[in-house]
Order: C-alpha cells, then structure tokens, then sequence
C-alpha cells in the first residue's frame, strides 16, 4: 500500500474513472495510456507519478492502465496476477494478464479495439521513448491518432501528491572507492568513442552513481529525482531547488558540475546547439526528452556507459560489499533467534505478517552504516507466499499459525552495500509436498551457484540452469532467477537480467564484478510458496585455451533452514555445497553475533 494514499476502494475507483473518462471527452480523447512510469522510468516511483495505482487501486509496481468510453483495464504479468485480481474486485476495471513484464499485449489491444480515426493518448514525459516508437507505428497502421501533449491526471487529481523535496547528501569514502571526477572522465571516454559531444542521463541510479550522490526520493531506493546533461568540460545537474546543500554544491561546482532548476532539463535539450553530437540510452530516456531534443542536433543511441560502470563493482566495492553482507547475516540471526522460539510457542500471543517487516527491519537498524529496507518486505505465510509480489496489510495479512511454510523476502541498504534475501522457514510440520518443492527450489540454487561459463555469456542464457531441477519435476515458476543488484543503489539494476523474458542482447553479457541474485522458486496459489535466494558475485575462475570463465561467488551469509529438506532427493555433490555454503556461514558470521543468535546460528548450520 502506498505511504501517499490508501488503496483506492471500488466506488471510489468508480468516481476517479468517471472523472477521468469527463476529461477524456472534454479533450476528444477515445483511450488514454497510463503507464507505471515516471519522467525517469524508474520501477519505484515517488507518489506524484502513481496515477495508474491511485486510478485502478492496483498497487504492484508493474502495471499499465488504459481507459475508453466503455471499458478499462490493468495489463500486469504472472508475478501480480493474483495480487492484481484481489486489489480490483468489485470495480470495473479488468485484469489483462500478459505473459512477462517486458510484453506489449496493451499495444495490440488498442490497434485491435479501436478505429480509424480515433485518437490515443499517452503523456510523453513518463513514456519510454523504445514503448512510444511501438505504440506509434501500430497506432499509425490503423490510422489512430497519438496524442503526446496531454497529461489529464493533473486536471483529475485534486489532491496528486507534490514532488518530493528531501535532501541530498553525498556518499563518501571509504564507501564511495572512486571519485566523482574520475567517474566523470570515464563517461566523457565513453562520449569520445561514440563521437558524442554531450550525453543526456535521466535514470536516477546512473545519475546517483556518477555524481557521488544519494538521496530519498524514492522509497528503498537511496536515490534523487534529477537529469544529467554531461559536456565535454562540464556537467549540469538538474535538481529540485534546495535539495542540494552549499557545502555539496560547492563540492560539485569545484568538479565542474553546475546546478539547474529541475524542470529546465528539456529547455537545455532544446538549446543544445545545431551539429552538436548528442549521446543518448534509448531504452533509458522518456519520449518526451527525445522530443524536446534540437532538430539540427545529431543522436547517438547506445546503453549508458554508467549502466555498464556501475555493474562492474571495483575489488574496494566488492570488500565493502562482503562486510556489509556480514552485518546484515548477522542481523538475521538476530531476527531468527528471537523469531523461532515464538513461532514454537503454543501458548503464544498471535504473531501475523505485519511483524516480521517490524522485526526485521529493528534488527538490521541496530547495525553499523544500516541506512533503510532495499524494498518492501514480503512476508507470505501459506497461501499468501503463493503471491509472488505480496505485500501484508493489518487489515488483510495472515496470523501465522499452525502447520506450514513463511517465505521471507527482505533486504536493506547500507552505506556499503545493497542486500537482498530470501529465506523459507517451517511452521509447525511441513507436509511432504512441502518438503519436495523446497528441495527443489534448493537444488534449482545449488545447479545454478555452481555453474562455471565463459566470460561474455548472457544473462538470460542461465536462466533454464537454476530451472532445470525443477523442470524435471514437471514444475516451473512465473517470474526471472535473477536480477543485477546496486551498490547502495537500486535493488534491481541492469544490465544484466536471468531471465527468459529478456531478450540475449550484448548488454546482457555477464562481466567480472557484476552482483546478481539467484532466486528460483515454486509457488502453488491457494496453498504455499518458495523461494530460497542468495546474491553472488561474478569471479574470474580460470583462463583456458577456450577463453576466460566466470564463477559465483556467494555474497549472501545466512543459514538456508534444512528442516523442510528431503535429503533424498538431494545428490551428494548438493549436499557437500550446502555443508560447505553453512561452514563460511557459521565462520563469517559467529564473531558478530552473542548469546540467543550465535546458537541459533550453530544450530542452523549444522552439517546434514
């Protein structure tokens, strides 16, 4: 549920549309487009761009919502499908589902449903610019209008929340290992190569990675609504007024960084002078700063050379990294030891979903450098770890009782680092279908961590390695094994994906210093869900005749339960891996933990 507003209930869903569809046939308007988005296309947005969540009352971060005169609906995929089906009961709007989060059925649907003639709108300035160019030419086709111009939930939304305003704040040493000016001139090589004289930034993880900064403007994620113009001797933030201290902004201006009014970033797109050469990510960048770009100025599109920069974490982040990994192993020993006896209990006071978030999230807090949560807990007991994207409310959430499985899936942020884990843990006795999903989910980890592959290889070609235990099972899951993972930045960073939703791209390919997670599961709606997920980081292992090959290592220091195993399904090479991952569990971890959590950690990583 949004911190900005509640969720949305149906008869207040049905006066939102009907004050849109008003506005809708004011403007001349046949169907209006609204995606998840914001003017940076991040995945997290801030509450003034939540207009598809406070229309609809469907609050999953993947989503897009489309209105006509007779019908709306929410095109979502199988991770918020049930999610989805449960937030929209008893309104109007229609569950679309798609078949992954990067596919275009909302496209088809308006070239299919509407006709020649009609016009469509969308607002430029949270589109992405590769979704505009496909909306356009299948609307072209029919000979439907696009409209680009428009925003109507500025006229609908009487009470839109405003921009945020918190601070920003720089990360420094020891965290931050290279400087701003050293980041700089590394993205002004990249410009060299691609014959660009200026380079236009609008993803807020690029933007806070390259300038040494952070901020709050966005929940879990520590970063700060801006644009970034780079030159080749200067560089223009553009930045709420006020969000940046002196004491910063003299740091910036020293390193030749001016400051600009947050909403002049389009005006300065337009002012770049005629035959300048501009360098631009289009699959980063919203059609409306591609519109505002001069005509006479010439475009480079390519990837972001601080997408790739920030991927590759330095040796100094990745120590960094396995400290944090550290603290934060060992704050989940202190959450474990206080939790288990609880659930053990019988006598008991009831202990629902809600809490674990507030425990989890105390224990983390009480360690050095801890800064916030890196998203929103998932805590689904039973039926409810079914839910791939479940969020627990106090009104709605789950008393954890009796026998079953409670899925765990939480992270933080910390100055030297980004964590990100998922843990199952029995409640009560675990049936035996119970018991053999988790293995597999385990086993799915183990193929996966395990595997060695050339230097180069994409991402999403390691996906069916971690699914292939499951496979054989007959059994598969609705979402990708793993996603890149910032350095006290974004939970979920690219370019690297492993998925089979995702496109085998060249950017995809998988580099030395790269952090991904591994996260196979089984999720069976109605009854229970798994997910066992530790992040890794890619090391070279060894150079052959055949080339140079990678291997993970794990980052991740925290028991996986073996109480819901079936050892019997578990080969003894798989067995050697968890013995081994529980042994540099326990040595890592015991000096930093005392008394109810280091028995909890001896116990838990016990050899089977």
């Amino acid at each position: 549920m949004s911190p900005e507003f509640e969720q949305a209930p149906a008869l207040a869903t049905a006066d939102r549309l009907a004050r849109l569809r008003s506005a809708m046939a004011r403007a001349g308007i046949d169907a209006y487009v609204v995606p998840s988005s914001d003017p940076h296309l991040s995945e997290y947005l801030p509450g003034h761009w939540k207009g598809r969540e406070w229309l609809s009352g469907f609050t999953g971060s993947v989503g897009t919502f489309i209105a006509t005169a007779g019908f709306a609906g929410v095109w979502t995929d199988g991770r918020y499908w049930t999610q989805a089906e449960t937030e929209l009961a008893g309104s109007e709007i229609a569950l679309m589902k798609i078949p992954g989060a990067a596919s275009q059925m909302h496209v088809d649907w308006l070239a299919a449903n509407l006709v020649k003639g009609q016009t469509v709108a969308v607002d430029a300035r949270v589109l992405g610019l590769a979704g505009a160019r496909l909306l356009a030419d299948a609307l072209s086709a029919k000979g439907i209008a696009l409209r680009t111009d428009i925003d109507l939930l500025d006229e609908v939304w009487q009470d839109r929340p405003a921009l945020p305003g918190d601070p920003v704040f720089e990360h420094l040493p020891p965290y931050a290992t290279t400087s701003r000016a050293d980041k700089l001139a590394a993205t002004r090589a990249a410009m060299e190569q691609h014959g660009a004289g200026y380079h236009f930034i609008s993803t807020l993880d690029d933007i806070a990675y390259l300038f040494n900064l952070r901020g709050a403007d966005v929940s879990f994620n520590p970063v700060f609504l801006a644009h970034a113009l780079i030159g080749r001797a200067d560089a223009t933030l553009f930045v709420g007024e006020g969000k940046v201290p002196a004491d910063v902004r003299a740091r910036l201006e020293a390193d030749g960084v001016h400051l600009a009014p947050y909403a002049n970033a389009a005006t300065a797109l337009t002012a770049l002078p005629d035959g300048a050469t501009l360098l631009l990510d289009p699959r980063r960048v919203t059609a409306g700063m591609r519109m505002a770009v001069a005509q006479g100025v010439d475009v480079v599109e390519a990837i972001n050379p601080t997408t790739f920069a920030k991927s590759r974490k330095l040796d100094t982040e990745a120590a960094n990294v396995r400290a944090t990994m550290e603290q934060d192993g060992a704050a989940l020993c202190e959450f474990f030891a206080m939790l288990e006896p609880l659930l053990a209990d019988p006598g008991r006071a009831p202990l629902d979903e809600v809490a674990i978030d507030t425990h989890i999230t105390a224990a983390r807090a009480r360690r050095p450098n801890f800064i916030s949560p890196s998203f929103s807990t998932i805590a689904g007991f039973n039926a409810n770890g079914a839910i791939m994207h479940y969020r627990a409310a106090q009104e709605t959430c789950a008393v954890i009782e009796g026998d079953g499985l409670l899925l765990i899936d939480s992270g933080g942020q910390y100055l030297g680092g980004t964590t990100d884990i998922t843990r199952v843990i029995p409640v009560g006795t675990p049936s035996q279908a119970q018991k053999r999903d988790y293995t597999l989910v385990l086993k799915g980890l183990i193929n996966l961590s395990s595997t060695r592959f050339p230097r180069g290889t994409r991402a999403p070609l390691l996906d069916a390695i971690a699914r292939a235990p499951i496979w054989a099972a007959g059994i598969d899951y609705g979402h990708g094994t793993g996603h890149g993972v910032g350095y006290f930045l974004n939970v979920h960073e690219g370019p690297q994906t492993i998925s089979p939703a995702v496109p085998p791209d060249p950017h995809t390919a998988m580099e030395p210093g790269m952090i991904t997670s591994i996260e196979p599961g089984i999720y069976r709606p109605g009854r229970w869900g798994i997910r066992i997920e530790n992040l890794v980081l890619n090391q070279v292992a060894e150079t052959t005749e055949f080339g140079e090959y990678l291997a993970f290592e794990t980052l991740t220091l925290c028991p996986i339960d073996t109480r819901p195993l079936d050892r019997a399904l578990l080969r003894e090479d798989e067995i050697a891996w968890l013995n081994a991952y529980h042994a540099t569990v326990r040595t890592r971890l015991a000096p930093l933990v005392e008394g109810a959590a280091r028995d909890w950690l001896m116990q838990r990583t016990e050899a089977i």
